[in-house]
């Protein structure tokens, strides 16, 4: 770890820190503000499974969907109560540094979006040591393009990624789609208190099951490859938000401010955005809430981010059938 430091001390803050320092950056249950460390990251796990129960108990839903023949390529779909003419799609990628996390227990947003008239997929992939990177990488592709070609008539598809799931979802901004089969009718992003460059995380605890080097952290980290190879946005008018935590770490505010500038200044249409008084694990399990601002459609409040619902009205019979037809199994 040293050797990949040594001699490039002051290109980047997060080098000129001591390896306890570090560490304690990327540690983000040492920043929780009103729980310890362990009851932090227990209470998140238990009001993730409450949700996920929740969930399942209450809304019409598919799961288990194989989105490709993998065994851990599985996404869970949650419904309205009312289709609509095409359905707006929030699609969900857990966090856990890529080593922890489920779709079982990850289903915070479900009651409160499905009940505006949003669709909500949480997405599964396998986390390290069973996956790499670039696996992940490549299963979170796979499902949005699934999900493209099984809902051709939905209108917009929306990405939501928390911690390790918000570096996965802006890697998606570097795909080629015309390689998988469907392009996806990307709408919006939300990448919440997310890492966007990895060298940091190879002098951590986080790299051991992962097993990086320096090329994998570098070919997989959406900050540099954006700045090394400019992609223009697929549709300008796609907005961003890139999310972080009041009581997020320095380094995570660090990340999402920097990836924030970096697409502000490639042509995105980004905006940045801190929230008050929550921590890297209040942040999201507060998606729970339907008066929470993450969850909040422009039908409920002028301060929702971009989750565009349709109206009701005036639906096309043909649009309307092919919603139907991939819905008509669900439970």
């Amino acid at each position: 770890m040293d050797a990949l430091r040594e001699g490039r001390q002051g290109e980047a803050p997060w080098k000129k820190m001591s390896e306890e320092e570090l560490e304690k950056q990327y540690s983000p249950s040492r920043w929780a503000v009103r729980l310890g460390a362990e009851e932090a990251m227990r209470t998140f796990s238990e009001i993730g499974n409450e949700a996920t129960k929740r969930a399942r108990a209450t809304r019409r839903s598919l799961l288990d969907v194989p989105y490709g023949d993998g065994e851990g390529d599985k996404l869970d779909i949650y419904f309205p109560d009312l289709v609509s003419e095409a359905l707006p799609f929030l699609v969900f990628i857990y966090g856990g540094f890529w080593q922890s996390g489920s779709k079982d227990e990850s289903a915070y947003m479900v009651e409160p979006l499905t009940a505006q008239g949003v669709a909500v997929a949480i997405v599964a992939y396998d986390i390290a040591p069973k996956g790499t990177l670039d696996h992940m990488v490549d299963q979170v592709t796979r499902s949005i393009s699934f999900l493209q070609q099984q809902y051709p008539c939905n209108e917009g598809i929306y990405l939501c990624g928390h911690s390790a799931g918000a570096h996965l979802a802006a890697m998606m901004l570097l795909v080629n789609w015309t390689k998988h089969g469907a392009t996806p009718n990307l709408k919006g992003f939300f990448l919440v208190s997310g890492v966007y460059n990895l060298e940091p995380i190879l002098h951590t605890y986080v790299n051991a099951p992962l097993l990086m080097v320096l090329e994998d952290a570098r070919r997989n980290s959406p900050q540099l490859c954006l700045e090394v190879t400019p992609t223009q946005p697929m549709d300008p008018a796609c907005p961003m938000l890139v999310i972080v935590g009041q009581h997020d770490s320095p380094e995570f505010h660090r990340q999402s401010r920097e990836f924030y500038q970096m697409l502000r200044r490639g042509g995105w249409r980004a905006s940045f955005r801190e929230l008050h008084d929550v921590d890297h694990f209040e942040i999201i399990w507060k998606l729970t809430q339907k008066d929470y601002v993450l969850t909040q459609t422009p039908a409920s409040s002028s301060v929702s981010p971009f989750i565009q619902v349709p109206a009701p009205t005036g639906v096309s019979d043909v649009r309307r059938a092919c919603f139907k037809l991939t819905v008509q199994t669900a439970n």
